[in-house]
């Protein structure tokens, strides 16, 4: 049962119980403020001071098969000012598969140690600049990766356990030891408890899934890119997103020790993934958004709205849940594709992260609870804000198909649409080709146009599209995409810096020691010109019309309706420009072509041409105003942007996509 509806910001997490003590230990925490109670944490403590630490915790997991449980290694950097007046300290915390494989942040940054084996480098910005403020920050290696035990299941039950297993030492509740198979125990006793995640993409995703599990301890986690559903990384209602599945994924972070002890893993991987892209009990493990009821932690959740990566319905759906369940958030939503926000607003956002941080975990009322709950790019380095989000007053309108006076080339509008319109699957084809040719009948998709608008329009939200189509062959993907017909000036998300450009120059982020410097290269905005934008996508196998969770081979010359779920996302379609909707087969480079054969066991050998039923055919799409801020927009004449001269962004890349790598 839902809970009770709570106000939408966020709100401090002290009750009045609590609100003293929380007081008394943040002004324990900053000694310069005498007078009344602190509203930010101060670099008054020493980081080339600090006590560098590891730490095994046992997970209670034997996944590797070796006859004792797993420990995963904690590297611990902490203020050795307040451990020597017996002060406790609160952590920030980014557990990572990536620590020695592949490395963190635009820079990518691996971890480093000294001869007894305590941390040198941690990679990003977080320990030089929170440490000093009075923070402990602890990376977590996950089980079969870098100094760890175990074996990687790439988000299910050992991932998010190692995790959760280093909240549950933090607050006492979990066994530590000193080394990685000795006796000697290590205790917490240097911390409150009182923990915050963060990370981006495979590490915001374990720290969504650790909010999950509703353990004590956990205040807040900044999901940076992150996956709220796995089976949504990799499958979009039956449609592959990519050309392989996690176990691929496992052995590219797996430590040469899990690579040896661990075939059986890899095999669970393959074998609970098939690539049909039937819904198994292994995607139901790997589920954090059905568990969202479970979610304790506040929430400060950061995405690209041209993640093509970690594509965005994974943010649309976990924050859909979070407002269900009264969870408190914020929300920054960028142009960018995956990208972390301090490589695209860095001194906003260290600014933002630091109040976050002190109001969730230090308890300091400094006023972030009552600033806008979202942030949102609405061109490059340009924001505007909102108080909550979606916007009050966002309300799905069903926008329907019409036939237009070409093949293929129709309206767009409120009134049911009669007739079809037909399309053949060229997989050598993109929405970025598709939207080029909106005006022009081509045989690989049908498009549907509004009017040029007279007044901007904006959608906040998720959108779906129903499509009731008739395939000539046994199996056939579907795709259909929005589309801002204008010229604009946007982030290049498909270049491969996905919005941004990194220069030589340097900015720095706290104390640097030798081995640890916190000064990064900056980034600024990579922008193209465009005449259409893409702004939001949804893919299907018609094969899954009757279920989500399982297809069926399709019967030729037979009708099916089928949804697709489109991409979260906030765009405003300004006056002048018009709003097109396009429904075509195989996106290139997004998902994958229908098999030749079909692996559902009919043979198919030609490809596949879909007949789609207009008056069965419909857009549900949320406005801000809806219905009627929709026909104010396209009611009277106006007269459409010149397009001429411009494309969209290239093709996406093909190559091999994996969360938390590029940028």
């Amino acid at each position: 049962m839902p809970k009770p509806a709570r106000r939408m910001r966020f709100t401090t997490w002290r009750s009045l119980a609590t609100a003293a003590s929380a007081a008394l230990m943040a002004v324990f925490l900053a000694p310069a403020a005498a007078h009344g109670a602190p509203r930010e944490s101060t670099p008054v403590y020493s980081y080339e001071n600090a006590i560098r630490e590891s730490v095994w915790v046992d997970t209670g997991l034997d996944g590797d098969g070796d006859g004792r449980t797993d420990r995963v290694a904690v590297d611990i950097v902490r203020p050795r000012e307040l451990a020597q007046q017996g002060r406790k300290v609160p952590v920030i915390m980014d557990a990572s598969p990536y620590y020695s494989c592949c490395g963190r942040g635009n820079e990518s940054q691996l971890k480093t140690y000294d001869a007894n084996g305590d941390v040198v480098q941690m990679p990003l910005f977080y320990d030089n600049y929170f440490v000093p403020r009075g923070y402990a920050f602890v990376g977590v290696d996950l089980a079969g990766t870098n100094r760890s035990d175990g074996c990687v299941d790439v988000g299910g039950r050992s991932d998010i356990q190692s995790a959760k297993a280093v909240v549950d030492w933090l607050n006492g509740r979990a066994k530590g030891y000193t080394t990685r198979t000795g006796a000697d125990r290590a205790k917490a006793s240097w911390t409150n408890g009182r923990t915050g995640m963060i990370g981006k993409s495979w590490d915001g995703t374990i720290a969504n899934g650790v909010a999950a599990t509703g353990v004590k301890g956990l205040k807040t986690i900044v999901p940076i890119s992150a996956i709220s559903s796995w089976y949504d990384y990799y499958f979009a209602k039956g449609a592959p997103l990519y050309d392989s599945g996690p176990d691929w994924l496992s052995g590219y972070v797996d430590s040469p020790e899990a690579t040896a002890k661990c075939a059986a893993v890899q095999q669970k991987l393959v074998d609970g993934a098939p690539r049909t892209g039937d819904w198994t009990k292994f995607w139901t493990e790997r589920d954090y958004v059905k568990d969202a009821s479970k979610v304790r932690a506040s929430v400060f959740l950061v995405h690209g709205m041209q993640d093509l990566n970690v594509r965005t319905k994974n943010f649309g759906q976990w924050w859909s849940a979070l407002v269900k369940n009264g969870v408190e958030r914020k929300i920054w939503l960028s142009q960018t594709g995956h990208v972390d926000p301090f490589d695209f607003r860095r001194t906003a956002w260290v600014d933002t992260l630091h109040r976050w941080f002190d109001h969730e975990l230090l308890g300091y009322d400094n006023g972030i609870d009552d600033e806008p709950m979202a942030d949102i790019e609405r061109h490059p380095d340009q924001w505007a804000t909102a108080g909550v989000w979606p916007p009050r007053g966002t309300q799905t309108t069903t926008l329907r198909p019409g036939a237009g006076t070409q093949a293929g080339v129709g309206t767009l509008g409120l009134r049911t649409g009669s007739g079809s319109e037909t399309f053949t699957d060229d997989p050598q084809l993109s929405e970025t080709d598709w939207a080029a040719h909106i005006d022009r009948s081509t045989p690989e998709k049908a498009g549907f146009v509004t009017k040029p608008l007279t007044q901007d329009l904006r959608l906040s939200g998720s959108s779906k599209v129903t499509v009731t189509a008739t395939p000539t062959t046994s199996t056939a993907h579907l795709s259909a995409v929005l589309v801002d017909l204008g010229p604009d000036t946007i982030r290049d998300y498909a270049d491969g810096g996905e919005g941004i450009t990194t220069l030589t120059d340097r900015t720095c982020w706290g104390p640097s020691t030798t081995g640890d410097s916190s000064c990064y290269k900056v980034t600024q905005a990579k922008k193209t010109d465009v005449a259409a934008t893409v702004f939001s996508r949804g893919w299907a196998d018609l094969g899954n019309y009757a279920s989500d969770l399982k297809g069926v081979p399709l019967t030729p010359g037979k009708a099916y309706t089928i949804t697709l779920d489109l991409a979260a996302t906030d765009h405003v379609v300004p006056a002048g420009h018009r709003l097109a909707l396009i429904v075509a087969g195989t996106d290139k480079d997004l998902i994958d072509p229908p098999p030749s054969s079909s692996s559902r066991g009919v043979p198919q050998s030609t490809t596949p041409t879909l007949t789609l039923g207009l008056s069965r055919t419909s857009a549900h799409v949320p406005f801000v105003g809806g219905a009627k801020a929709f026909t104010r927009a396209t009611a009277g004449s106006a007269a459409a942007a010149s397009t001429a001269g411009l494309d969209g962004v290239r093709d996406p890349s093909r190559a091999l996509r994996v969360p938390g790598e590029t940028r």
